[in-house]
């Protein structure tokens, strides 16, 4: 039978290539011999060293990477936001790249003078950094995720960036072409890859979390929601730095979620990753340090059902590695969209709680 059709190709090869995933279960992984097949957890000596070829694949996958420049990290300007200061920020990660982010300090911290929690709270798609800190509204007209704001308030030193292709970062695209696919095409040419290259930038945004005098470097976490939960699974499997994370409306599998309709874009693939790893293997790079996932029942692009088998085989993992505690699964009732009704507890219980007052 002939097709004419890349996305209906697309969709035959898929299965074909992911069948061997996670790599982490099935075996064999990505450097070894061997398999055990049935998703079946192997002895935790046995898991840690697929644990380490995972590793080195991801590593491997990210290609390429920019040479370290000095941060030069300088405020822009600052707002009273009540409980909190809000300072518009600016810094470095490349000789020709500046990531503008805010950075919220909480009066209580300041006035403690003590090194405490800090949070990386990345956005989703829509209008960047505004919306997590509560400037604009969500994506296509929808409420916004304050999470930024919310984490400020209780009491929590905050970083929000803004991804390339948004907020401040955005170029001008006619309205027939999307940023993040035009930016990981361009991006391509020089053999770079998008998605890494904002792991690049967020990685330089736990450097300055990490030097700030009000934060305690073992004590810094990271979530987000949908693009910004790509970006904390994939950097917390990344950056050991990262001791506690949230993913909101991402984890699931890729058979699953890249099979949904224009759910993936450029911003959010790693050249063969569908071959390499899957979602499990992500969060067992996490383990041991703790990890929150959030799935909306009515969520379209990232299926509840897939999320609850991800998040099962995830579990054996950690319970594997003596870390069963640290892994929670918050299925709630909505769509795509931030919860936090068990991730702030959960930020409290890992990193400890922010100064108010």
């Amino acid at each position: 039978m002939r097709n004419y059709s890349p996305w209906r190709w697309f969709l035959h090869n898929l299965p074909a290539a992911t069948s061997a995933l996670p790599a982490v279960l099935d075996g064999p992984p990505p450097e070894g011999e061997g398999a055990s097949g049935g998703h079946e957890v192997p002895d935790a000596a046995e898991l840690r060293s697929r644990i380490r070829a995972v590793r080195r694949a991801f590593t491997r996958s990210l290609g390429p990477l920019p040479d370290r420049v000095p941060l030069r990290f300088e405020v822009l300007d600052s707002a009273d936001c009540g409980s909190y200061r809000r300072d518009h920020v600016v810094y470095d990660t490349e000789t020709w790249m500046s990531v503008p982010a805010y950075l919220l300090v909480p009066h209580g911290r300041e006035r403690s003078g003590r090194p405490g929690p800090a949070v990386l709270a990345q956005h989703g798609h829509g209008p960047g950094k505004d919306e997590v800190v509560g400037l604009a509204g969500g994506d296509e007209g929808g409420p916004p995720n304050l999470y930024a704001h919310e984490l400020a308030e209780r009491g929590y030193v905050v970083l929000a960036p803004d991804l390339r292709t948004f907020g401040e970062r955005a170029d001008w695209n006619p309205p027939n072409i999307y940023s993040c696919d035009h930016a990981y095409m361009y991006s391509a040419l020089l053999g770079h890859q998008l998605l890494a290259l904002d792991l690049w930038d967020l990685a330089r945004g736990l450097d300055v979390l990490c030097a700030h005098p009000l934060v305690d470097a073992r004590r810094v976490g990271m979530v987000g929601l949908s693009q910004g939960g790509t970006c904390t699974l994939f950097l917390s499997a990344w950056d050991r730095r990262v001791r506690a994370a949230v993913v909101s409306g991402y984890v699931n599998r890729w058979q699953i979620c890249a099979a949904v309709g224009w759910n993936m874009c450029g911003s959010q693939v790693l050249t063969g990753m569908g071959r390499t790893f899957d979602h499990v293997d992500l969060g067992a790079l996490i383990a041991p340090r703790p990890l929150l996932v959030e799935s909306g029942t009515g969520d379209d692009i990232f299926p509840v059902d897939a999320a609850r088998a991800a998040m099962e085989q995830l579990s054996r993992v950690y319970a594997a590695l003596g870390c069963a505690d640290r892994l929670e699964h918050d299925v709630f009732e909505g769509g795509h969209a931030w919860h936090g009704e068990r991730a702030y507890p959960f930020l409290e219980r890992w990193l400890g709680p922010g100064v108010t007052g």
